[in-house]
């Protein structure tokens, strides 16, 4: 924001010269790095310094009587963006000295040997600790611009990967799907199965969900991409020989918006109908109600068995569909705006391996954030531990665009 010679200010949005998506390669230098963290950097200080003082000059300006309607609707537009950021980096500060009393006290009691003193005020400082990374989080929620799409439905599909030695592929999508569907209840979505294609042994070829809700999109954007399994099979040789496999799947989580302005022109589609293999609860048809559309310029097929009925079933595909093609469409825009960073939206690189399950060590780890999680059970039954898992990303991600915005500012001032 910078003052005009008339004495007003001029208003310009926050974070706004770049788009900000996960960024994987930037990872391993702030691997480490929590809220807290960025919230000591010094750029990130100095940064919202100037925002709390220049929420005070323009508090101060808006008193003034000789500006006119629109110097005083361009500031107060400005004073409600910059409002709740000035409140929060307060908040901080306030707790920010709580811990340091706390913390003196800590000193203090231990010299005296005051055990039951110092316990409770290290528990008040623990709760204080968290108090602080929530208040963080809070205010680089509101430094971050918003995705278009977070409040946005999705479709999410799996795709068992291939393997030398069985269905551990098919099994372990279909455990993959379920963690989704119990994630979706979880949070109180809604999860309509589109389309289901079971395996031989218990497993799951593919399957697609579309899934409304509260913030489909912000929590599920980083789950596409590769998913890696190591465990042993149950039943085989492999089985008797304590022999592990590696399998995949991988996951693609598309954006809905409630409105996708696609034109499909009808001779450019081949819909053929065939009969719904079943979903294990779900109805299995005995006529060809499933529906499945072919977009012949970009090859792009969709298929639904959800409905018994054959012209429901060509609705929800081609509304699919229709996502799809806008998804190519946003791909295109990101590509030509961000060349020089292969990032993912939406559909996610399928080569990039984001997640390895590793049932024979019990473990789960997210390589973008090297985040290792315990008891893939608790993780696979799509509750709390899921949940942790991917407000873990979201708070990376967060951490990821105000440190990129604050790099791109400093090479901008640097420059000149």
């Amino acid at each position: 924001v910078g003052l005009h010679s008339h004495g007003f200010w001029r208003p310009k949005p926050l974070l706004d010269t770049a788009r900000f998506t996960l960024s994987f390669n930037s990872w391993h230098r702030k691997k480490h790095q929590d809220s807290q963290a960025l919230w000591k950097n010094e750029a990130v200080q100095k940064y919202l310094e100037s925002l709390s003082k220049e929420y005070q000059q323009v508090s101060h300006q808006l008193s003034a009587h000789s500006l006119n309607d629109f110097e005083q609707r361009t500031l107060r537009r400005r004073c409600a963006n910059l409002s709740p950021i000035a409140a929060a980096f307060q908040e901080i500060k306030e707790a920010e000295r709580e811990v340091q009393e706390l913390e003196a006290m800590c000193t203090e009691l231990d010299s005296r040997d005051e055990k039951q003193l110092l316990e409770l005020a290290l528990e008040e400082k623990e709760s204080l600790d968290k108090k602080m990374n929530m208040l963080c989080r809070k205010l680089f929620q509101l430094l971050v611009p918003k995705e278009k799409y977070d409040t946005s439905p999705v479709i999410l599909e799996v795709t068992a990967g291939r393997t030398t030695g069985g269905d551990i592929c098919q099994q372990f999508t279909k455990e993959m799907f379920d963690m989704y569907q119990s994630y979706a209840d979880y949070k109180r979505w809604t999860f309509d199965i589109v389309n289901y294609t079971p395996a031989e042994i218990g497993g799951l070829h593919h399957a697609a969900a579309h899934i409304s809700g509260e913030n489909v999109y912000r929590h599920l954007k980083y789950e596409g991409g590769t998913h890696r399994v190591q465990r042993i099979p149950e039943t085989g040789m492999s089985s008797r020989m304590q022999r592990i496999h590696t399998g995949t799947m991988s996951v693609i989580v598309l954006p809905q918006p409630e409105e996708v302005d696609v034109k499909v022109d009808p001779k450019d589609l081949r819909i053929d109908t065939f009969r719904a293999k079943g979903a294990g609860g779900q109805h299995v048809n005995k006529t060809d109600s499933a529906v499945r559309i072919v977009h012949l310029p970009t090859g792009l097929a969709v298929e639904c068995q959800q409905e018994r009925s054959q012209q429901l079933n060509k609705e929800i595909a081609l509304r699919t569909l229709r996502a799809k093609l806008y998804q190519q469409v946003l791909e295109k825009q990101l590509s030509q705006e961000q060349s020089a960073r292969k990032l993912q939206l939406g559909t996610r690189a399928q080569s990039e391996r984001i997640r390895t399950y590793n049932f024979t060590q019990d473990r789960v780890t997210d390589h973008r954030i090297s985040y290792d999680a315990r008891n893939i059970k608790e993780i696979l039954s799509g509750k709390e531990a899921l949940d942790k898992l991917i407000n873990r990303l979201l708070e990376f991600a967060e951490i990821e665009a105000v440190t990129q915005y604050l790099e791109n500012l400093q090479a901008l001032e640097g420059g000149g």
